[in-house]
């Protein structure tokens, strides 16, 4: 049973949500209506637009881009409650966030956890005004699935590090400004010899390189370090702390990928109204393929039902420290949901949904095609399906090896 408020907590939500309506009313670009983020996508943030911009400084000195982080590093110190009549509301005006990206998505939460008062102070500013770009140093040739047999190495230097080796499958590298990166400091001890470190992309030795995928998107890079200086103080936490500090960045990672964060965004309308467009209809308007309306149908229930599921998740891991191993849980359905809706797309929109380029298609077809190629890869990064199948029996049902 819902809880009921108290009539001071009502009347001090009602008058949030008319002050969030008035903010949108009188900043919200309507040339910006119903249209997404691409500074918390793949492109680069070279395609910002004056509306998008000015759209994006307005909510950055709000903080409501980050609305539940703390004040005093720039979010909006909202609470739960207020945070969500911020979403309602941006939902309701077609208005999105346009504070996104890895900072916000895996970093900054991470930092606010394991970061020095002076690493909070310097970077997590910038991440709630939307003014910097990170991206994520893991993965290596020889490192993907057991990421920590990576190797590229920081020697101590004294006041500070030399970095070197490569990294792959750098999300945004090429447009990235730093990097938060997972490097060994040891070669004595796979795991305590990792540490978790932060490098400026544009410090000389680092090399960028796009990965051209089948969906015609370089949102992939190789990243090479070659005797890249790093000061002692881009040390988050201590030396040998890495895998741990590691792993909690890649609870937020699959909490996001997974439905509770950027894929619920990426859903877009609902496949029943797409399928009333292109396919034959009843007289009462419904959809005369009984097959394909039950798949519909089936789909949607349990997205929704997993939507549900997962913002309850995500709820009840904050109100405990933060998020969890529930989170491998929730990438797994997500993800799998998600292409699981792009065949589907396919299905319902027949020819039309494979075009590739030419005037007899139309932007949201051709979007839809290279997501549905794109999203291939969503089950893979961010931690395999296999990987997560290993952490919810080990973490979530306590399921141990036994020999």
């Amino acid at each position: 049973m819902a809880t009921q408020l108290e009539p001071d907590a009502r009347a001090d939500e009602n008058a949030f949500r008319t002050e969030v309506q008035e903010f949108i009313a009188a900043n919200f670009p309507e040339e910006l209506k119903n249209r997404g983020n691409a500074l918390a996508g793949v492109e680069g943030p070279s395609k910002e637009t004056p509306a998008q911009k000015a759209w994006r400084e307005a909510v950055g000195e709000r903080g409501w881009g980050t609305p539940t982080w703390p004040k005093q590093y720039g979010g909006g110190g909202l609470n739960k409650a207020e945070a969500r009549i911020v979403e309602q509301e941006f939902a309701k005006a077609g208005a999105y966030n346009p504070i996104g990206g890895m900072g916000v998505m895996m970093f900054g939460p991470t930092l606010l956890e394991f970061g020095s008062e002076e690493q909070k102070q310097e970077h997590i500013p910038p991440i709630c005004r939307g003014e910097i770009r990170w991206c994520q140093g893991y993965s290596e040739p020889n490192a993907g699935s057991d990421l920590a047999n990576l190797q590229t190495f920081a020697e101590d230097k004294g006041d500070h590090y030399l970095v070197n080796g490569q990294k792959t499958w750098t999300s945004g590298g090429q447009w990235a400004d730093k990097c938060f990166a997972i490097v060994r400091t040891d070669k004595s001890d796979k795991h305590k010899g990792i540490s978790f470190m932060l490098i400026d992309m544009d410090t000389p030795g680092v090399e960028v390189r796009p990965i051209t995928m089948i969906s015609g998107m370089s949102p992939f890079c190789e990243t090479f370090f070659t005797d890249v200086k790093v000061p002692k103080e881009n040390l988050v936490g201590e030396e040998g702390q890495g895998w741990t500090i590691g792993k909690r960045l890649l609870q937020h990672e699959r909490t996001n990928l997974s439905g509770g964060g950027s894929m619920a965004r990426m859903m877009g309308a609902s496949l029943s109204n797409i399928a009333k467009k292109y396919c034959e209809t009843n007289e009462d308007g419904s959809l005369a393929d009984p097959i394909l309306r039950d798949k519909i149908a089936n789909f949607e229930i349990r997205w929704s039902s997993f939507l549900l599921t997962a913002r309850r998740a995500v709820d009840e891991s904050k109100a405990q420290g933060g998020v969890s191993e529930i989170s491998s849980v929730l990438k797994k359905v997500g993800t799998t949901l998600g292409q699981e809706r792009a065949e589907l797309l396919i299905e319902i929109r027949g020819l039309q949904g494979l075009g590739w380029q030419g005037d007899e298609f139309s932007d949201s077809e051709l979007e839809s095609v290279r997501g549905w190629l794109f999203g291939k890869a969503t089950t893979i990064y961010g931690g395999s399906t296999e990987i997560q199948n290993n952490i919810i029996a080990k973490r979530v049902l306590g399921m141990l090896d036994h020999q």
